[in-house]
């Protein structure tokens, strides 16, 4: 989750050089093994989750997503999805390791992650004890030393696959994330003329015959006497693209953002960013792009604005079409307004 953080003036002195560094985000790259795929953010946190078929027809009822912090003293925390409040219990090749909960972490937690390690099959239980599905362990023990190296925990007591003998006080702590200075809303947005619609879409390169429905930009305000405008500028069956710019004293200019927006292989930072099924809320913009209807693969990005451009804030994605809706947060970064 994005990270709000108290008053700037009270908290600027305390931040080390680094953590206010303006550079370009490098979110995560996510990795497949097998039947699991593994996302881990820019503070070496990391989460693990359960793939089926890329049939949507087969999806699992449930699925499984495992987190894991960065630092020797974090344990796993195993999450069954979806939470609809109905009690689990997890078995693996036919050994039941936890019951009576959604959410397992400490010693349970744990137990999960080292049978998973070494066995075939998982599966998830429902109240009465028989199995509501069956889940592949192909490729989780392959992710789950991946998390290992990348957390620094190989040869530690606190790995899961490569195991050692040195103590827990050796894995690094974690990086802090990067704080990004953003204006805090302010104001009343602006109203764009006519013309200037017409000129934002033909910046864009809005497609003229992808939209349906209402067209109506939407305009929220930043601060600083900046507007945002977001333009609808093309739409599928479940996204909708919108072009973002920026009004202030009556001259429009693209909204850029500093990593790349917009759909897969298309994404870039040159011309105004695209977000896609855009929302703005409490200073937020954010974009959700679905890879398909069902809502099994995409990627989500928040971004804030810090007066010159949006600035990413959090980032999560799927990169899998195969069953499982969750996202693997990759990027994170905490705010501070001004």
């Amino acid at each position: 989750m994005i990270r709000i953080a108290a008053p700037l003036a009270m908290t600027l002195a305390l931040l080390p050089a680094a953590a206010m560094a303006q550079g370009v985000p490098k979110p995560g790259a996510m990795k497949t093994f097998g039947d699991w795929t593994v996302g881990c953010d820019n503070t070496n946190a990391c989460m693990m989750l359960s793939l089926g078929t890329e049939d949507p027809g087969e999806a699992p009822p449930t699925t499984l997503l495992i987190e894991r912090a960065g630092g020797g003293a974090s344990d796993f925390c195993v999450t069954v999805q979806p939470d609809d409040d109905r009690p689990r219990g997890i078995a693996v090749d036919g050994r039941r390791l936890a019951t009576g909960r959604m959410t397992y972490d400490g010693a349970a937690a744990d137990a999960i992650g080292a049978a998973m390690a070494t066995g075939r099959k998982l599966q998830i239980l429902a109240t009465s004890g028989t199995a509501q599905s069956t889940l592949s362990l192909t490729g989780a023990s392959a992710a789950l030393r991946y998390i290992d190296a990348v957390q620094h925990r190989v040869g530690t007591v606190t790995a899961a696959v490569a195991r050692g003998s040195a103590p827990a006080a050796r894995v690094p702590a974690p990086p802090a994330p990067p704080v990004v200075i953003a204006l805090r809303p302010s104001g009343t947005a602006a109203r764009p003329s006519a013309a200037q619609v017409a000129a934002m879409r033909k910046a864009a390169d809005c497609d003229p015959n992808g939209l349906a429905g209402d067209s109506t930009p939407e305009q929220h305000a930043l601060g600083g006497g900046a507007t945002l405008v977001l333009v609808p500028c093309s739409a599928g069956a479940y996204n909708l693209a919108s072009a973002a710019f920026v009004l202030r004293g009556g001259k429009v200019a693209p909204a850029r953002a500093d990593v790349p927006t917009g759909y897969g292989e298309d994404a870039s930072t040159a011309g105004p960013a695209v977000l896609v099924n855009a929302a703005f809320e409490n200073g937020v913009l954010s974009s959700y792009s679905k890879g398909r209807g069902v809502g099994d693969c995409g990627i989500s990005q928040n971004f804030v604005w810090d007066g010159a451009r949006l600035r990413l804030v959090e980032q999560a994605q799927m990169i899998e079409c195969r069953g499982n809706t969750g996202l693997a947060t990759t990027w994170r970064a905490d705010v501070r307004r001004r």
